[in-house]
């Protein structure tokens, strides 16, 4: 059966990028991402070492309406054109969350569209169907600067939590290592090319949550081992920095390949009959030793490895704009109008309403 096409404007600034992107889905099924533009704070923000929330939703504010208005000329369409606007109505810095939400309410009302509220991570645990048409269940690892936590994927608005970091997500710990380095920000990509002329055997750091059954991570107390290890080592020369990236990235990388190996046997489980799929996404899936020991485990559990294109892991409108398009589906499917004119934006929201909170829930909700 063929469905009918649907063109959405995604909007994304749940962190430090604005971003503007129309999606179509063709009435065959074919996914074109029309435009997809992307703003980085990167600069505003390097000089703190880290995301300062008030500067960056001072900087969507002033420019998240050119970043619609290039988007829709990059498209080649007007907003009589689109079926919906998708935005991101969190989890996020509230600040940056609450400017996107409300300017997209202001052209859905204007352009006489509806609007859909998209959960920041059901835009990356869906990406893998925008990009890869990747049929359900599948198991999604997403690793990022706020969120590290494994989720099987078995519907849209379908998630079920198998295990997240108890403390520190994967990205977070990797900008506070480079912090403490002096490598810059943002971090991720800093440790890692310090890492590749480094000795991962040079300094002893501990496997968090290794010793313990379960998918829960931790990275706090491997952060803290590389400030000791920093102190102990003083002064740090350019070679004693590169060993602490490489040990440090090393721990990370050990500990994410055998979590993802519990994983996929979890999945196995949980869908004994599907060919076991495991989708990575997030920022930190850029990182190669990571991603190499993804495909290594994978390959081991006889499972497959999908990563959407890097542009597409970290944040980005596309996908929320994706997301957007799969909910409004279900909605013609059900009969039903979808329109969350009246969402409020969220700074917490579980994928997963269901899961016990891994820590901190008080009167924003479950931190994770």
């Amino acid at each position: 059966m063929r469905d009918q096409p649907l063109t959405v404007l995604g909007i994304e600034t749940s962190c430090d990028e604005t971003a503007a992107a129309v999606v179509r889905c063709t009435a065959d099924g074919a996914r074109i991402v029309l435009s997809d533009a992307i703003r980085s704070q990167v600069d505003e923000h390097a000089a703190f070492g880290g995301v300062v929330p008030e500067i960056a939703a001072r900087a969507h504010i002033s420019i998240l309406d050119r970043m619609i208005e290039t988007a829709m000329s990059e498209a080649g369409v007007g907003f009589e054109d689109l079926d919906a606007v998708a935005a991101t109505a969190g989890p996020g810095l509230i600040g940056g969350v609450i400017v996107g939400l409300m300017t997209a309410k202001a052209v859905a009302l204007a352009a006489g569209k509806p609007l859909v509220a998209v959960n920041h991570l059901e835009g990356h645990a869906l990406t893998a169907r925008l990009t890869d048409d990747l049929a359900f269940p599948y198991l999604l690892l997403l690793v990022s600067g706020g969120h590290t936590q494994f989720l099987l994927v078995e519907g849209v608005g379908a998630y079920r939590r198998l295990g997240s970091t108890i403390d520190d997500a994967i990205g977070e710990a990797f900008d506070k290592t480079a912090k403490l380095l002096g490598l810059g920000y943002p971090g991720g990509p800093a440790v890692e090319r310090a890492a590749r002329d480094g000795d991962p055997a040079r300094f002893r750091l501990p496997r968090p949550m290794l010793d313990r059954p379960g998918l829960a991570l931790s990275f706090a107390g491997l952060k803290t081992a590389v400030r000791t290890a920093a102190y102990e080592a003083a002064p740090l020369d350019a070679q004693a920095v590169a060993d602490l990236c490489a040990s440090f990235q090393a721990a990370v990388t050990d500990v994410v390949g055998e979590k993802s190996r519990r994983a996929l046997a979890a999945f196995a489980e949980a869908h004994p009959d599907t060919p076991p799929v495991l989708v990575v996404a997030g920022g930190v899936a850029a990182n190669t030793a990571i991603r190499a020991r993804l495909d290594s485990v994978a390959h081991d559990a006889g499972a497959r490895l999908v990563a959407p294109p890097a542009r597409l892991c970290t944040d980005n409108a596309a996908m929320i704009a994706w997301a957007g398009i799969e909910r409004l589906r279900v909605a013609r499917a059900r009969g039903e109008i979808l329109d969350d004119r009246d969402a409020a934006p969220r700074p917490r929201w579980p994928l997963d309403d269901t899961a016990q909170a891994a820590y901190g829930a008080g009167r924003k909700g479950a931190k994770a």
